[in-house]
């Protein structure tokens, strides 16, 4: 991340709030990635952050990208369009997911003609994906454990195992191609168990599909979850690497396709919000402060993602347990109510990392305060390299 005295020198020439990318730290969350798992191609999820110059750095990497929503879609689409080709690399639209496996008509009308894999759980979803978008690839999503991750995700999507292999019937009886099967142990995932289990109902569903005669179900998508480091609680990235390639080699044959779903991994650490205290107060004897971002900008995941972002200030001093609040009229609008900081005068600079995932990606404009500005350090391109 930007050093202390860089982001001071950033937020006075940009002003704040600011939200700052660090483009260096988006590499290399991706090469750690391809490193300790060297088998699965990169999906990255963009409604974790569609700011276009994260799907530009990510796709000259070599991700791919899962899509959420149609102007999703059309971010990775046009940003990508715009990129020169590089050597022996092209585009192939049947490469990108949308994994949302809940689509309106009209997004599968407007998809076809990109034959892309779409993600699908239901037998309504494989009429509505005949009769809209014929041409898509198809993936089964089914139900796994998600204990213990931050985001529940099981309860809202995922056909039951007991059902899976009538789906992928359903969908071959009605001339559709399904390519694979995926699933989603939960945002944030800590749990490391949850993917051992899920590979496991992935395998015998995978078998099960084979005996019936369909070998070109060859697929497997393993979602996302792939926990950020918020704290020293989160086990490392290689331990969980370590346990998915003994799992990916004890379980499936050696071509078959392997691809995930990053967001948070990926971005997470490469933001980092820069704030100004413009208030203050004493209230029930504990001291407030009040800064110009918060829950309805990029603080928005303390409510909608249940991760508490740690404020950390320029100013040196004795710390004490304090209340912070956002600009906006609304009480919801707390970030916390047990924050360590030292005093701070109105003007002081505070800032939050790690903050790059499913924050300002969430903003909104309420009581008419704009979001942070978001600017993008890249030190490789100013190399020239």
């Amino acid at each position: 991340m930007p050093s202390r005295s860089e982001l001071k020198r950033l937020a006075r020439h940009n002003g704040t709030p600011l939200f700052i990318v660090d483009h260096d730290e988006l590499r290399r969350r991706y090469a750690l990635f391809r490193k300790h798992l060297p088998r699965v191609q990169v999906y990255y999820a963009v409604k974790a952050n569609p700011d276009p110059a994260i799907v530009r750095t990510l796709f000259r990497e070599g991700a791919s990208f899962d899509v959420a929503s149609f102007p999703e879609f059309m971010i990775v689409h046009d940003n990508i369009r715009a990129l020169p080709p590089k050597p022996r690399q092209q585009w192939i639209w049947d490469k990108i997911i949308y994994a949302n496996p809940i689509k309106d008509k009209d997004t599968l009308r407007r998809l076809d003609r990109y034959r892309p894999l779409v993600t699908y759980d239901n037998v309504d979803e494989v009429e509505k994906i005949k009769r809209y978008a014929p041409r898509a690839g198809l993936v089964l999503r089914v139900s796994v454990p998600n204990t213990g991750s931050v985001v529940e995700l099981s309860s809202k999507f995922g056909a039951s195992p007991g059902e899976a292999v009538d789906l992928i019937e359903a969908a071959f009886s009605a001339g559709l191609v399904v390519e694979g099967i995926s699933f989603h142990v939960g945002s944030q995932c800590t749990n490391f168990q949850n993917y051992v289990q899920a590979l496991e109902v992935a395998n015998s569903l995978f078998k099960e599909a084979w005996s019936r005669g369909h070998p070109q179900v060859r697929v497997l998508d393993i979602g996302g979850g792939f926990p950020a480091p918020y704290d020293l609680r989160v086990k490392p990235f290689e331990d969980l690497a370590r346990m998915l390639n003994a799992e990916f080699d004890r379980l499936f044959p050696s071509d078959m396709e392997i691809l995930a779903e990053p967001g948070r991994f990926l971005v997470a650490t490469a933001g980092t919000l820069v704030a100004e205290v413009i208030g203050k107060a004493v209230r029930g004897g504990k001291r407030c402060y009040y800064i110009n971002d918060g829950i309805y900008g990029t603080f928005s995941g303390v409510l909608f993602d249940h991760i508490p972002y740690r404020l950390k200030s320029f100013r040196l001093g004795k710390e004490e347990i304090c209340a912070v609040f956002g600009p906006t009229c609304d009480a919801l609008d707390t970030i916390s109510v047990a924050e360590s900081l030292p005093e701070l005068e109105i003007g002081d600079l505070v800032y939050s990392e790690n903050i790059g995932a499913y924050s300002h990606a969430s903003s909104t404009w309420f009581n008419g305060f704009p979001p942070a500005k978001a600017i993008h350090i890249n030190r490789r391109a100013k190399l020239g390299r």
